[in-house]
């Protein structure tokens, strides 16, 4: 064989040997690709239901606030236990009156837990 004829094998060789690289990584590109396509979707449908639950269960957490709100504006309390316990531990009326509703109106309950 001549010098030419080997560089033109060799030459020929590399040609393949590029174009094999290049098939490699554009078919490798192309999977990627596909993947990445689907799992962007199914991210954007599981974030919707993600966001659909939280906005339930919120909607449940403030009606749950807003029954118990409810029941504890029927609890009757006594205006001299209000005002005891504002003057005793120094703390504000709409506080006292809460923790006398959560109690039921025992002044003695709500007394010991507030200074608990």
């Amino acid at each position: 064989m001549s010098h030419d004829e080997n560089q033109e094998m060799e030459d020929e060789v590399e040609t393949k040997s590029k174009e094999r690289k290049v098939a490699k990584h554009d078919s490798g590109a192309a999977d990627l690709e596909r993947v990445t396509n689907y799992a962007e979707e199914k991210e954007i449908k599981s974030d919707a239901n993600f966001i659909s639950v939280i906005n339930d269960v919120k909607r449940q957490d403030d009606a749950n606030k807003l029954a118990k709100e409810q029941e504890l504006a029927k609890v009757s309390i006594k205006k001299e236990d209000v005002e005891l316990i504002m003057t005793e531990l120094e703390i504000p009326k709409q506080k006292a009156e809460r923790a006398l509703r959560e109690h039921q109106g025992n002044l003695i309950e709500t007394l010991v837990t507030l200074t608990n």
